[in-house]
This record gives structure tokens, C-alpha cells and sequence, in this order.
């Protein structure tokens, strides 16, 4: 979202009688999505075959494609991208032929490829100014699409702005921090908006991020959806704080949502609480149509949740989001950054440049050890039930997936040595938080279980084993 969008942060009704949406499930038996953000089009394409399909992640979500406003004076700032102009396809992050290029390449490497959609609104800019794609636009005239003063909401507040959270109308037909807010119940907007979304399903996109869903009412976003021309997945930004009167719960019948409570607490846990606490951990919103995340870019820009900069907490908490049985994950790809504006890595012209993993800029976290082999933990365990937990009531956590799986998780500050009692087939296993099983044998530590099911494992403080019947180790 925009700039202060992302601290409105809070916690995470279904609405009967909406239209059912052209609809998809994630990829099948690999709906763990990569968020690459900031990453241009070439980068995402090249990632996709070098680490991404091999690694087993079934999509990449990429930033927003649409043009957007240009703001050298402020740095070329990031939320730049969210602040829509028109529907063409030039962006910092590349042109419409190399969008069309990374899907090509994502789906020879088996990579669905979703992208995040600005539908809510068009920029936040007041006055006028010239678009990524050199398109002239004002605060309420945006002639590329074309969008005039008549498609936008004027609801009546000082500066059309919301000021009551807790007032439905007010959150669906008022401007959220300036940006002009399309009024989606009109159909010349719908059929506009969905012109866009179609456009993108030419060109081969799988499916839709829908950034601040919340502030679209349910029953515009299904007929949006009712006008795609072919099915797509969708999963929405609903993000709720207390006492609103639009809830999460009522986005379920027009796709999947994006958990924030689940990501809060998760965080939360891995932070200050005890990983014992997470035996029956879970949210809200039914599993089956939740993405779940650890972090997004707006929480780790506004400090909402774990990031990065707590690399060993941040690494385990994805460890348990790809182990555990609630929701479709999400990780987080993400650059470096000192300051909550700036941009991802770029040229002079604001444009952003290739992805170096390792650069000391790109933190390239889809393939991190302890993140990148835990997807292929997941696709192996995704239909098996949680067995075998154990915990000392404390920091030191384990359990298995039915006889596909176990883990261990150590969040104390303090090494851990002990033995456990496992369903896995006795062998010997790659340890996948710590390498990638190859060619019949492991890039990391390899570990034995017996033919008793016990493993031993000696574990250093803040740190994880994984092992799955996908990576035994035969030579």
C-alpha cells in the first residue's frame, strides 16, 4: 500500500449472495509464493529458473505492473509503484515485452507468476504530473485510461478523506491518504478495471495480489471478477484493526485473504513469547483460504513483524510457516534498506536495476538456508497431519508430518542436545534447513534416524533441523 497505508496494521462474516468470481486454487502441490519485492522483470524471469522452480516454489508474486507517478524530489520513494497513473505496462521494474518475458520464462521453470494489482485507486499525487510511461495525469483526470472527475468518489468528508475506521461507508467511498478512490460501483469503472486485469491474462499472468481490498466493497470486487476472461487466482489485502465494521471474513467469497493477524502473532511468538505456544497455533480465517507470511514489505518497513535485520528468529519463523499445516505460504524477497522510503536498488531515472543476490543490497531470502529447502518440505508434507509434538514448555520445539516429516526448532539462547521419537522410515536424511539433497546425498550435515524412529540431535542456539522422505540420502 501506499506509504502509511502499511500502519494500519492491525488483527486479522462471509457475504452471501455475491456473484461468484472467476476463480483458481494456487498451483497445485506447490502453492508456496515467493513475494519478490522491488525485483525487476529480467531479475524475476532469471531467479525463476536459477533458484525459484528449483527450489519447488509454485509462484512468484511481483510488484505492481501498472505505470505509475515518478517522484524524484522525494527518491524516487518505493510506494511510487502504488501510486497508479494508467494501465500501461511501463514501470520501474521494466517494460510490457519484459513482463511478457519473465512469465515466459517463470513458466518454463514451473513458476506461476501473480502480480499486485492497484485497483482502489489511481495516484495520491495532488495537482498533475507525467507517469513512468511519460503519460500526463492529473489528481482526478487520467486520460490514458481514460478516468475522469464522474469515476472517482467524492464522499463528502474534509478532503474526501476517511476519518471513521468503524464507518463501512465511509472505508469504501472515501480517499484513504489522498489517493483518488475509484468508485467501483459504477459499471464504466468495473469494465475498465477488469480491461486491465485481462490485459495481463493475455500476456499469461496466473493471478492477483489486490492491494487494499478493504477499501473496495465485496460485491464491486466480484464483479470486477465476474468480467475476467478467464480464471485466475485471487488473494486480497484486508487489513483489519479493532472495532472496524469491514472485516476480512467478508473478502472469502471473492477469493483468498491475506492473514495479518496470523503474521502478527506468529511474530509476536517467535519475539518476546515461547514456541511452546505454538502447538494448536492457527487464525481466524479457515486455512484453506488464507496466505500466511511472516512478513510482507509494508511490516518490515513499519516494524510490525519480524525482518531480516533478526536473521535467526526471522529464518526460523519461516521454517515454521512452511512446516506447519495452516494456510498457503508466502516469503518475503526483499532488498536492504536504512530509511522507510527508499526504493529498491536503481539508476539515476529511478528505474530499478538488475538483482544481485549477495550484493549486499539484494537479501535474496527465498533462498536463504533454512527458508529455500523448507519448500520443499512443505510440498512433500503439504496433506499430512501434525504428529509427535514435543516441547519443554519453553523455546525448544519439535513434530513431525504424519511419516513424511520432522522438525526442530531451537529459540532459546542456549544449545540443545537430546534424542526424539520420530514416524519417519529409518535412513539417513539431508538436513534441509542446513543444505539440499543432490544427487543422492546432501550439500549440508547429513542425519541418521534408527531403526527405532529416534533421532539425536545436537542443535546451536536459534537454530532448526528439518528432515523429509524427499531428501534421503542413498550414497
Amino acid at each position: 500500500m501506499l506509504r502509511s497505508w502499511a500502519l494500519l496494521l492491525g488483527t486479522l462474516t462471509v457475504v452471501v449472495g455475491l456473484t461468484a468470481p472467476v476463480a483458481a486454487e494456487p498451483a497445485p502441490e506447490r502453492d508456496v509464493i515467493a513475494q519478490m519485492f522491488g525485483w525487476n522483470w529480467r531479475s524475476i524471469g532469471r531467479e525463476c529458473g536459477r533458484t525459484l522452480g528449483p527450489l519447488g516454489y509454485g509462484a512468484v508474486q511481483t510488484s505492481p505492473p501498472e505505470e505509475h507517478s515518478l517522484l524524484p524530489e522525494l527518491g524516487f520513494p518505493w510506494w511510487q509503484s502504488y501510486s497508479a497513473v494508467s494501465y500501461g505496462l511501463t514501470s520501474r521494474y521494466g517494460t510490457r515485452a519484459e513482463l511478457a518475458g519473465m512469465v515466459r520464462d517463470c513458466h518454463a521453470a514451473g513458476v506461476r507468476v501473480y502480480v499486485d494489482t492497484i485497483i482502489n485507486n489511481m495516484s495520491a499525487i495532488q495537482g498533475c504530473g507525467i507517469g513512468s510511461g511519460a503519460t500526463p495525469y492529473c489528481h482526478y483526470e487520467y486520460p490514458a485510461v481514460p478516468y475522469g472527475p464522474d469515476d472517482f468518489h467524492h464522499c463528502g468528508t474534509p478532503n474526501d478523506a476517511i476519518e471513521n475506521y468503524s464507518d463501512r461507508y465511509q472505508t469504501h467511498h472515501c480517499q484513504t491518504l489522498n489517493a483518488s478512490d475509484l468508485a467501483t460501483e459504477n459499471d464504466r469503472v468495473r469494465d475498465r478495471i477488469a480491461g486491465y486485469l485481462n490485459d495481463l491474462l493475455s500476456l499469461g499472468i496466473d493471478g492477483f495480489r489486490v492491494d487494499s481490498a478493504k477499501y473496495i466493497a465485496p460485491e464491486d470486487l466480484s464483479a470486477i471478477e465476474a468480467r475476467l476472461s478467464r480464471p485466475a487466482y485471487v488473494y486480497q489485502e484486508v487489513v483489519y484493526s479493532w472495532n472496524e465494521q469491514v472485516r476480512p471474513e467478508e473478502y472469502l467469497a471473492t477469493g483468498d485473504v491475506m492473514d495479518l493477524r496470523y503474521a502478527g502473532t506468529l511474530s509476536a511468538i517467535f519475539r518476546h513469547g515461547h514456541l511452546a505456544q505454538l502447538r494448536d497455533f492457527g487464525s481466524a480465517l479457515p486455512s484453506a483460504g488464507s496466505v500466511v507470511f511472516v512478513a510482507n514489505h509494508d511490516t518490515e518497513r513499519n516494524g510490525s513483524t519480524l525482518t531480516y535485520a533478526d536473521p535467526e528468529r526471522y529464518t526460523l519463523a519461516n521454517a515454521f510457516l512452511l512446516a506447519w499445516t495452516y494456510g498457503h505460504p508466502k516469503v518475503l524477497s526483499d532488498y536492504a534498506f536504512d530509511a522507510y522510503d527508499e526504493p529498491s536498488p536503481s539508476d539515476p531515472l529511478g528505474r530499478t536495476t538488475d538483482a544481485v543476490c549477495g550484493d549486499g543490497h539484494w537479501l535474496c531470502e527465498h533462498a536463504w538456508p533454512g527458508i529455500g529447502g523448507m519448500v520443499g518440505f512443505h510440498q512433500r508434507v503439504r496433506d499430512e497431519p501434525v504428529v509427535d509434538w514435543t516441547d519443554d514448555s519453553g523455546d525448544l520445539i519439535a513434530f513431525g508430518r504424519g511419516s513424511a516429516g520432522y522438525i526442530v526448532l531451537n529459540g532459546s539462547d542456549s544449545p540443545a542436545t537430546r534424542s526424539y521419537r520420530t514416524s519417519l522410515p529409518p535412513g539417513r536424511y539431508c538436513d534441509v534447513m542446513h543444505g539440499l539433497p543432490s544427487a543422492g546425498t546432501c550439500t549440508g550435515p547429513i542425519v541418521e534416524i534408527d531403526e527405532s524412529g529416534w533421532l539425536h540431535a545436537d542443535l546451536a542456539p536459534r537454530a532448526g533441523l528439518a528432515l523429509h522422505t524427499g531428501a534421503m540420502v542413498t550414497d
